[in-house]
């Protein structure tokens, strides 16, 4: 077969690998699929779900709770993968992930309901890094960006459309299907790795140990500082009791972490992911991308309903018009990598990003509908330049046995950029909302602007004042991307031979 489609088993005819190939990609777009569509399905129907099982004081952890075990689990899959090969990793992991689901369907109480979910995360990390991977082993460096944006395609039209699926399903059937959904799907692509996807075998000789101690401490300490930033200014203060005290074990757990990984013959988190400067700086710029994908995926929506007075559907129509673009820019990105590099080519996208997020506070109030929509037209164009090629390259400067642990390192600093961006803007915009409307602010006057922009005029001047200030801040994380590839990134990543 060669270097085409290493993951597909020699011996067949050029037309057999053809279609075992499309049968695993089919089956990476289902997965991907369901780890994006589980991100987000739970938000429209938690009135339903604490109609029925109650908890309102912590539903919050629906989506905290997964989040968090996919962050914290994806270096460890990654690892994994590189060690053990994909299929068992992607195999079990939609396994761990079903079985969440079937359980999150049965739950009895809200507790219950967290910790299932919590399972379902431990699965979808799996999914997340592991059909990267697998993508990057299925085609070569030249055909890479077309599947690539298939999947990026996929992950950003399955999260923006979780919300509707998931309200359409809580209100004409039962929540629970929200979960029971993804069965069937699973179990269609479970059954097309287990049949289609056939790796070389490896010596077992040449498998390294696992290092389960520094997979027990990574996930110890991420979980422990992801849930001090998660909760920090919602379930408690910043400079409260419990919040010093998660921080403070979180940074105790970091030394634990150091001090397990050196001493470990194949660490979890192998100190070269941070020493190799083409890594080193994708890491950082992944994130600080899930730092500012905060401000539109979370803030936009707010604003498009109190501000500019749009209905839930029209200001998701909004925000998802970024995924047209991204795409296409993602799929013709090739044509500009290939002629300037991917270093150059990442940072056209990331410079004009940072125009463009800090032309969003300059919009005039209350403004139009297509005035965000057209800005999102041009942040998504401009991201998908940023993104594809970073993740390509990063793939391609290693061999097959770093590569899991490679793009998980990627996908994790995103993940917990996005739960920094989303406690750092969110105490900015509380921040900002309090200043305007005096002490703790009229939060009841911003809850009816969050129902349609029926508040009064100052609550909803101060709400865009306070989504201002977050895209500001976006503005800055593009930036500190930008100066991040410059200084830090090699003008030509070191492209391995295939």
């Amino acid at each position: 077969m060669g270097s085409t489609t290493p993951a597909i088993r020699d011996g067949a005819t050029t037309e057999q690998r053809t279609g075992r190939r499309g049968a695993v990609v089919a089956a990476l777009m289902l997965s991907m699929a369901l780890a994006a569509l589980d991100a987000t399905i739970v938000s429209t129907a938690v009135p339903q779900i604490v109609g029925d099982l109650g908890g309102f004081s912590v539903f919050s952890w629906l989506f905290s709770g997964y989040l968090l075990a996919v962050t914290v689990t994806l270096p460890v899959y990654g690892k994994l993968s590189d060690t053990f090969g994909r299929k068992p990793v992607l195999v079990a992991g939609a396994a761990v992930f079903l079985l969440g689901s079937l359980l999150c369907a049965g739950a009895w109480n809200m507790g219950a309901l967290i910790a299932f979910r919590i399972v379902q995360g431990l699965g979808g990390g799996a999914l997340q890094g592991t059909v990267q991977t697998l993508a990057a082993d299925l085609y070569p460096l030249a055909e890479r960006p077309k599947i690539q944006a298939r999947l990026s395609t996929v992950w950003a039209v399955s999260a923006v459309a979780g919300p509707g699926l998931g309200g359409v399903l809580a209100a004409y059937a039962d929540w629970r299907w929200i979960f029971l959904v993804n069965l069937p799907i699973g179990t269609a692509a479970l059954w097309l790795i287990v049949r289609h996807l056939h790796e070389p075998e490896r010596e077992k000789a040449a498998r390294a140990r696992v290092d389960w101690a520094g997979a027990l401490a990574v996930f110890a300490c991420g979980g422990v500082l992801l849930t001090a930033l998660v909760q920090g200014g919602v379930a408690w203060a910043w400079l409260s009791a419990p919040s010093l005290a998660l921080f403070g074990a979180g940074f105790a757990l970091v030394g634990v972490v150091v001090w397990v990984e050196r001493r470990a013959a194949e660490p979890i988190i192998p100190g070269w992911v941070w020493r190799r400067r083409t890594i080193a700086a994708v890491n950082l710029a992944f994130g600080a991308l899930g730092l500012l994908m905060v401000a539109p995926s979370v803030f936009l929506p707010t604003y498009a309903q109190s501000v500019l007075g749009l209905g839930p559907a029209a200001a998701g129509l909004v925000l998802c018009v970024w995924t047209l673009t991204w795409s296409g820019s993602a799929a013709l990105s090739q044509h500009v990598y290939r002629r300037i590099g991917f270093r150059d080519t990442a940072l056209i996208g990331i410079g004009t990003g940072t125009l463009v997020l800090l032309a969003f506070p300059f919009l005039p109030y209350p403004g139009s509908w297509w005035q965000p929509m057209l800005l999102m037209l041009a942040l998504g164009a401009v991201l998908g330049l940023f993104q594809l090629p970073l993740i390509i390259g990063v793939q391609s400067t290693v061999g097959w046995s770093e590569r899991g642990t490679t793009t998980a390192s990627v996908l994790f600093c995103r993940q917990t950029g996005q739960t920094l961006g989303a406690s750092l803007f969110g105490a900015v915009a509380n921040a900002v909302l309090a200043a305007r409307l005096g002490g703790a602010g009229d939060l009841e006057s911003v809850t009816r602007a969050w129902d349609g922009g029926t508040a009064p005029e100052a609550t909803r001047r101060a709400i865009a004042a306070a989504v201002h200030a977050v895209y500001f801040g976006a503005a800055g994380a593009a930036a500190l991307a930008f100066l991040v590839l410059l200084v830090v990134a090699p003008r030509k990543f070191p492209v391995r031979q295939e």
